[in-house]
Parts: C-alpha cells; sequence; structure tokens
C-alpha cells in the first residue's frame, strides 16, 4: 500500500528525497494498512531539534475507539539528528520547504517519504501542463497509427 502526495509535484520542484520513520498509535497503523490516509495539504515543520508531520490526515480505523481521536494530528517523525540539523540548514538558506511525497509499509514498518523541495511559480506550474498536454496528444496520435 502506497499512498503519495500527487499535489506536492505539481506545486513544487523536488530537489532532494529522504526516508523517514513516523511516530503513530496502533489504531492509526491499521487504518493506513488499510490505505485510509491523505498528505494532500500537509507538509513538515522542525521544531527545535525534531521534525513534525503536520495536516496529514489518517482516518479512524473502524473498530478502535473513536473517542477523543483527532485524525489531522500533528506526528513526530524519526529522523536522526544529524539529518534534521541539515535539513534545518538547508531550509533556512535557501527559501525551501519540506513536503511529504509519499507513505508506504517497507519491511513492516510505516515510512515517509519526505523532500526538500522549492515551490513553482505560476508560470512554471503553466508550463509544465502544456508540456503534459503536447506529450498526452503525440501520444495519442502514435496510438492510432
Amino acid at each position: 500500500m502506497k499512498i503519495t502526495n500527487r499535489r506536492a509535484f505539481y506545486d513544487y520542484e523536488i530537489l532532494e528525497r529522504l526516508e523517514a520513520g513516523i511516530n503513530l498509535y496502533g489504531a492509526e497503523v491499521k487504518a493506513v494498512r488499510q490505505g485510509h490516509a491523505n498528505l494532500a495539504g500537509s507538509f513538515v515543520r522542525i521544531i527545535g531539534s525534531e521534525a513534525y508531520l503536520v495536516n496529514a490526515k489518517i482516518l479512524p480505523y473502524e473498530y478502535a475507539r473513536p473517542e477523543g481521536y483527532d485524525e489531522a494530528r500533528t506526528r513526530k517523525l524519526l529522523l536522526h539528528k544529524s539529518q534534521i540539523i541539515s535539513l534545518k540548514s538547508r531550509i533556512e538558506g535557501a527559501n525551501l520547504t519540506l513536503v511529504p511525497l509519499a507513505l508506504y509499509i517497507k519491511n513492516g514498518f510505516i515510512k515517509l517519504e519526505i523532500a526538500l523541495a522549492k515551490g513553482k511559480k505560476a508560470y512554471q506550474k503553466k508550463e509544465a501542463k502544456k508540456r503534459q498536454d503536447l506529450d498526452r496528444e503525440l501520444e495519442a496520435e502514435l496510438s492510432q497509427t
């Protein structure tokens, strides 16, 4: 099961990818295994010497107790201290951001793929959309002949 943040590829230019563990409750792990998570609109924030995933929605597991559960709570990311320091210095220096790309299972553990990214301007998004449309038309013409 791989849950991707497709909007991130449209809004950001991906510079570097990184894999991080994520601190979840037991019912959240079961919900992610069923694919009940959404990364749209979420981002990674570094506070002090720890990294957190903000606004990621993990829907409640259907057989767990729902009282007091916040599906969009802030979740701690499991990274080495040296990685966090490196990311923090790169973000502050060059107008970059950390964006979650995918949530997946690897060797029985839930992992989050995050990326160091730079925001695209509106004209860059339009150019990318035009390029995709042209490629799609060309592919359709080639498949017809």
